[in-house]
């Protein structure tokens, strides 16, 4: 039975499978995954549910691929003389030709045509077609062949798909050149490979092996052509190219924003100027990192700041620009980037794939306002429309005349002739960069479809006048101006500390071992803190109440950011000076030779059975020598004294609870004895070192080189 026969019209995917047709799979799952990819099932009259036991699906022969369309006409070629099996397989084969066959069967009809004209006028239609037959270049034979290949057509317009050529369905293939299975899945194996390389090295490989081991081998070209017609394009591209690849086969997703409002959805993104700054205390310029906030309708940039490295801080400073201005959005499209996953603000969002999720973490500052939040696709840089945004940016902003000589090109291999030539002040950056946002928004002329030749402004401002905007309340104001922290109050009294501070109010008494959320002001920790519920209910303020920390969080991120510099210069500095490696000193100790051989020593001794254990002779050992001076006799006395003395008084000061000023007089001490080179405890000295970075002693040393001893008064 043809394959092409009425009941065959409709293939379920095992049929496809064991059909082994061109460019489709040879298993069911492939097949499904294939018509899950390609939405068959979306398309009602070529997709219908099995009727019968197993039920399942059925798919229409005119889904497939083209070349498999073909091979099923070839298959399903009526003999000479015949007629196909129904119009509309006449009429996808016709439609499967090339123009230069479908122009044949023009051709054809025309002169069909010009026969029965000649009928209408009277004349018989053997006369016609010999009449029309001395006019073209055609035999009158040939003519009632294409008469006889229209008979039955029910119309007209049937006529041409008729008489298309038939060789194309005549089911006769060229003979295919013979080759080993082995050498051909060999080839395929080393061709389609994410590493591999061209198909030219790929089939050398092969051809070697294939000839050593006395196997048939195809020519290249035939080899690429076999490769080409069993392994379909998309296959090969996302075997050699991978995910990537495959993206790039299908036309990326366009997304309608004209249904939108503003402010009905933001994205958010960081960027890397491509311009060296200089930032105050600094030596080194880098590139500075700029955390933006965009209304997706309007395209307008709506908040940013600017810091040296993408941060929480700066993304949740930024974002509270954008809603102190213009108001609360419905949803956000955020990169997944831990700046932007941190959990103060996404925490508790169901769909955060960074950092460890505890039970006990707190809401973030998204989720407490009853925002939606959306992850972009990594590496996909279409699915964030503020991308072209930062395009602009490095196209306009990056290149302005007064970064000339601060400009570091927009790629690696793009660098200017004045490249690092100077570093724009970091103050003086962020001027140009907001003149250059202004503009940005400002410009006229913008293609997108809700702009339609406005600028950003002008498209956002028409919307916002008429929008739904939700204003957020001093209660939730005070969410993005503070950082977050999860504590356990002490379990008797309740106090908090937090970053070497510590907080408490009466009313946390109440709360006394519970775990809380603590929110801060990141810039001043001694301003107090506000704790919630880990429901996020708000409980109370608590103020600093005893203030040895650091005064702001910044303020550890520069002494770690100092600590590490310190780290990599002294790694630098060991470098030059050492310039010899514990290989080149092992050498040098294998390179000695020996005055005399040493002689081996047994380390064991076994005693012969029935003979008496030796008396080995006591060894009488030297009398011990004291051969000390007196002078380092004394030197050893007096650093006793002095570990003894500094052992009193740690033991002092720990027996009494000592004041700030007493802290300050013990550093001033040990500093004194530093400076005269005596020597102190390796516990003092760290103590002393820690002791220098706090605000307390950087305090009290102004007010000592001020007023001198008076502050101990």
């Amino acid at each position: 039975m043809s394959v092409l026969s009425p009941d065959k019209e409709w293939w379920t995917a095992s049929e496809v499978a064991g059909a082994a047709l061109p460019d489709m799979p040879g298993t069911r799952q492939n097949v499904e995954a294939m018509v899950k990819r390609l939405s068959w099932r979306d398309h009602p009259d070529h997709a219908r549910k099995r009727q019968g036991r197993g039920g399942g699906w059925e798919y229409n022969w005119s889904l497939f691929p083209s070349r498999a369309r073909r091979k099923l006409l070839k298959d399903a070629a009526p003999s000479s003389g015949a007629t196909p099996v129904s119009d509309s397989d006449l009429h996808a084969y016709y439609e499967a030709l090339p123009d230069s066959a479908k122009k044949k069967a023009q051709e054809r009809k025309h002169i069909l045509d010009c026969v029965l004209t000649l009928e209408r006028d009277d004349m018989t239609r053997d006369e016609a077609v010999h009449h029309v037959a001395r006019e073209v270049k055609f035999s009158a034979r040939t003519i009632w062949n294409w008469f006889a290949l229209v008979k039955g057509a029910p119309s007209l317009s049937d006529w041409l798909y008729h008489l298309a050529p038939r060789h194309r369905a005549s089911g006769r293939k060229k003979a295919k050149a013979a080759c080993s299975k082995e050498f051909f899945e060999l080839l395929k194996a080393d061709y389609l490979r994410v590493d591999g390389g061209s198909f030219t090295a790929s089939y050398e490989r092969q051809k070697e092996w294939a000839e050593k081991n006395g196997k048939i081998f195809l020519a290249e070209r035939t080899a690429r052509r076999r490769i080409n017609e069993e392994v379909p394009r998309v296959t090969q591209v996302f075997a050699r190219e991978g995910e990537a690849g495959l993206l790039r086969c299908f036309p990326p997703q366009t997304r309608d924003r004209t249904g939108m409002v503003a402010m009905e959805g933001v994205n958010a993104d960081c960027h890397k100027m491509d311009v060296f700054v200089i930032w105050p205390g600094d030596d080194k310029p880098s590139r500075a990192q700029i955390v933006a906030f965009q209304d997706i309708y309007s395209g307008k940039i709506l908040s940013w700041r600017v810091d040296r490295n993408p941060n929480k801080l700066a993304v949740v400073a930024a974002f509270g620009d954008m809603i102190e201005h213009y108001g609360i959005p419905q949803h956000c499209l955020f990169d997944n980037g831990r700046e932007f996953a941190n959990k103060w603000l996404t925490g508790g969002a169901p769909t955060r794939f960074r950092f460890k999720i505890r039970d006990e973490d707190p809401l973030g500052l998204l989720t407490l306002l009853g925002i939606k939040i959306h992850w972009a696709t990594p590496g996909h840089g279409q699915a964030k429309p503020i991308e072209r945004a930062f395009r602009d940016f490095a196209d306009h902003i990056a290149t302005d005349p007064r970064f000339s000589g601060a400009y570091v090109g927009n790629r690696p291999d793009a660098k200017p002739e004045n490249y690092g030539e100077r570093a724009i002040p970091i103050d003086e950056f962020i001027e140009v960069v907001a003149e250059g946002i202004n503009r940005h928004n400002a410009r006229d002329g913008r293609r997108s479809p809700t702009a339609n030749g406005r600028s950003f402004d002008q498209t956002f401002a028409e919307s916002y006048a008429v929008a739904p905007i939700v204003k957020a309340t001093d209660e939730q104001r005070r969410l993005w101006l503070m950082g977050q922290e999860v504590v356990k109050l002490h379990a008797t009294h309740g106090r908090a500390g937090l970053h070497g501070n510590l907080y408490w109010s009466a009313w946390m008494n109440e709360f006394s071992g519970k775990k809380v959320i603590m929110r801060f002001d990141p810039e001043d920790l001694h301003a107090g803190v506000y704790i919630y519920d880990l429901d996020g209910a708000f409980l109370g303020f608590a103020p600093c109440e005893q203030k040895v920390g650091f005064f702001d969080q910044y303020g550890a991120k520069e002494h770690s950011r100092e600590i590490a510099q310190i780290k990599r210069d002294e790694r630098r500095l060991l470098k030059k000076i050492r310039t010899k490696t514990a290989k080149d000193a092992a050498a040098a100790m294998a390179s000695l030779t020996p005055d005399a051989p040493v002689a081996a020593e047994a380390k064991v001794v076994q005693i012969q059975r029935g003979e008496t254990r030796p008396q080995l002779a006591r060894v009488q050992r030297p009398a011990y020598e004291d051969k000390t001076t007196p002078e380092e006799d004394a030197q050893v006395l007096a650093f006793q004294k002095t570990f003894d003395a500094d052992k009193t008084k740690a033991i002092e000061a720990a027996e009494r609870e000592e004041t700030a000023l007493d802290r300050f007089r013990r550093a001033l001490d040990l500093e004194a004895m530093i400076a005269r080179d005596d020597l102190i405890g390796n516990g003092e000295a760290k103590w002393l070192a820690g002791y220098q970075q706090s605000a307390e002693y950087k305090s009290h040393k102004t007010m000592f080189e001020d007023f001198g001893e008076a502050i101990f008064a």
